[in-house]
């Protein structure tokens, strides 16, 4: 690439002026991926990919398009512009559309004290091959593993930058590490398989190959013999390594653009107790080393820390510009984009309150019901919170585990299930969303 991509940017604004755009905002990403997979010792795919994407957002009075493009060519970026006013001249009017006033900006970020990007040089591919072997090496050694079916590992480093012409200008980089591997255990009909992974924006931070092919394999042999549970009604306690779900359903039924469509199960809910009095559920983009970090959103706004839920209390919503217009309220800076698409809220990083109690004590307290590690499909009714989900895990029998659990459905409403959660104390803090294991007292579930 010949061009700096705050380059890239300003000429993509000043080509949609050009064009007769009344407005624009614009983003530019470079990627580099590399991924390398092994199979039975053997390197079984290596792939590795480079490239720059560019996105242009014009506004013409309240009309607006979006395109992109991977050729960064004059020609092209040119052409880009002409289309997309074209688009804009044709589109609906949109009486929120529009760009962030200058007083609403970013004024000013310390990128570094994030850690988004580590400087340590790109792995070539012989490093991840032999990261991947490793991790096989140490599943299969454990007994009753009887295969392992992938075994990869990867990085990718990324750049982006964001323009617009209200002033911003603004951008940063990223990398990523992480290895994965998924182990097989047992025979013939009585297979189960089970994963274990990690990924980390520092390649130092990253778990050893050994440990995770080691917790691969244990979580497979786990899984064998597993039995239908009894219908009937029990207490779930789910997993740290599942539990993040039940909060992402939660951050899913805050999201601004789906309370402006009025199809969340938590409309009116704002003032009201949703969880346990003593939780909170917060958010916090300036976490150093994590990958829900940025300085700022997609929209040129500031990024802060705030509460979603304090005390047990919906607080707000997450919003992006347009969707706080539809509703009256402030950005609370939770635009994201990509250069094909553009803003709409997300999430950053967030954190449940931990509680005082590990997994262990849970399971001794909830007597006799089911602890779910993993689950499959999913219907939630987006306006009423029902919810429903394949799960399999372990059963507790008289505050223990006795035995591996499939083939069965846990039920219950998102409502009552998140009001009454009781959470563990064994939360994974490097992670994006910090949630311990949850129990949930009463679900459905239906077995054999």
């Amino acid at each position: 690439m010949t061009r700096s991509l705050d380059a890239l940017t300003d000429q993509l604004l000043k080509a949609a002026a050009k064009a007769g755009a009344d407005a624009a905002d614009a983003m530019a990403v470079q990627g580099t991926s590399v991924s390398v997979d092994v199979r039975a010792g053997a390197l079984e795919h290596a792939e590795r990919s480079e490239g720059v994407d560019i996105g242009l957002r014009v506004f013409v009075g309240q009309r607006t398009a979006n395109v992109s493009a991977s050729d960064i060519s004059d020609r092209t970026i040119s052409e880009m512009a002409a289309r997309a006013v074209a688009m804009a001249r044709e589109a609906p009017q949109d009486a929120y559309a529009g760009l962030a006033d200058p007083d609403q900006l970013v004024q000013d970020w310390d990128i570094d004290v994030l850690e988004l990007n580590d400087p340590t040089p790109e792995p070539d591919a012989a490093t991840l091959e032999d990261n991947a072997r490793r991790a096989e090496a140490a599943a299969l050694a454990q007994d009753r593993v009887s295969q392992v079916s992938q075994t990869s590992a990867a990085y990718g480093a990324r750049q982006v930058h964001v323009a617009a012409s209200n002033g911003f200008s603004g951008g940063y980089a990223r990398t990523d590490r992480g290895i994965s591997c998924v182990a097989i255990a047992g025979t013939g009909a009585g297979m189960e398989r089970d994963h274990s992974g990690d990924g980390r924006i520092f390649q130092a931070d990253l778990r050893s190959p050994e440990e995770i092919g080691r917790e691969a394999a244990e979580r497979a042999i786990a899984r064998l013999n597993p039995r239908k549970p009894r219908t009937g009604t029990y207490p779930v306690l789910f997993d740290e390594r599942v539990s993040s779900t039940l909060i992402g359903h939660l951050l899913s039924a805050v999201n601004g653009a789906v309370i402006a469509r009025g199809s969340s199960w938590l409309l009116g809910a704002l003032g009201e107790s949703i969880l346990p009095d003593d939780l909170s559920l917060i958010e916090d983009p300036h976490r150093p080393r994590c990958s829900g970090s940025r300085p700022f959103d997609a929209e040129g706004l500031p990024t802060a820390r705030r509460a979603i839920v304090d005390d047990g209390v919906l607080t707000g919503w997450t919003l992006d510009l347009a969707n706080g217009r539809k509703l009256d309220m402030p950005s609370t800076g939770n635009a994201a984009r990509g250069t094909s698409s553009g803003p709409s809220p997300s999430i950053w990083n967030v954190a449940l309150t931990q509680g005082n109690a590990s997994r262990a004590d849970l399971i001794r307290d909830m007597g006799t019901g089911l602890l779910v590690t993993s689950m499959i499909g999913s219907t939630i009714n987006p306006n009423t919170g029902d919810y429903s989900r394949g799960a399999a895990g372990h059963w507790v029998e008289n505050g223990e585990i006795t035995h591996a659990v499939n083939e069965c459905t846990i039920a219950g409403n998102l409502r009552d299930m998140l009001r009454a959660i009781v959470p563990a104390n064994d939360a994974r803090t490097h992670l994006s969303r910090v949630v311990p294991s949850l129990l949930v007292p009463g679900m459905t579930l239906a077995g054999s």
